[in-house]
Parts: C-alpha cells; structure tokens; sequence
C-alpha cells in the first residue's frame, strides 16, 4: 500500500499536510513541526532536534511497540537524521518533536481538539489491514 503524506502549507514554526490513500482519498490530515530542508546538504546541518519536520523522501510504515505510545504504533522507518519517528495523536506542534500528528479536521491552531484519536485509529486499521493481506506500507513525504 502507498501512501503520499503532501505538504501544503508551511510555516516558521508548523506545517499542515494531508495524507493520502493509494486510491487519491484523503485519509485525515497531518500537523508537523516547520520543514526545514536544505536539498543536497546533510540533514544534521538543517535539523533542529525536536523542532523539525522529517525529510522527503519515501519511508517504511510499520506497527511497532513504543515505549511511550504502547503497541501498535504507526512508525516512520529509516528516516535519516531521525530516531523513533512516530505518527500520533496531538494537537499543536508543540506535540510533534519532529513527528507527524495525525488528525480528521485542522484549524488556524492546528489539530482539531478531538479528531487526532479518532485519525490515528484510522490511519493504523489501514496499516492493519494491508499488512494482514501481505503488503507492505509505503509512504511518500512531498513538499509543497
């Protein structure tokens, strides 16, 4: 299964994407911390830890213990520069630490309060079921 993670409105200090399912649906929407992404330099020259949006490129999304998110939890694989990225629940970039927050709906302060969970289940029944049939899960991160 491929999923495209497209960036649309980056900001200083947040940016908001959409997550879309191998059919072209939108899934839910996605809160990161600002894309700070210098092409062609190494992510540790550009990187502020805790502060910075993953990299482009195209990931492995796998269910993975976590100590802090328990079992089950959407993990971004192999992201360079990056270590234990998760796509969770949250509200504001303040809860990402360079992790995608998922959510149903957005507004001007970030993730609706009360559609996060309810996208994060989503989005892990998806991964569920692809796995169950087999496939592995793909997810591509374009900027806007």
């Amino acid at each position: 299964m491929n999923l495209i993670l497209r960036r649309y409105d980056a900001q200083p200090s947040r940016t908001f994407g959409e997550l879309f399912g191998p059919d072209g649906r939108r899934i839910c929407y996605v809160l990161e911390d600002a894309v700070r992404q210098v092409d062609g330099k190494p992510v540790l020259s550009w990187k502020v830890h805790g502060a910075t949006a993953i990299p482009t490129g195209t990931y492995r999304i796998t269910l993975e213990q976590s100590p802090r998110f328990g079992p089950d939890t959407l993990t971004v694989n192999s992201v360079p520069g990056f270590v234990g990225v998760r796509m969770h629940a949250g509200n504001t970039e303040a809860d990402t630490d360079g992790c995608p927050l998922l959510g149903m709906t957005v507004d001007a302060k970030g993730v609706t309060g009360g559609t996060s969970r309810p996208a994060v289940a989503l989005v892990k029944e998806l991964v569920r079921q692809a796995v169950a049939a087999g496939e592995a899960v793909l997810m591509d991160v374009v900027n806007p």
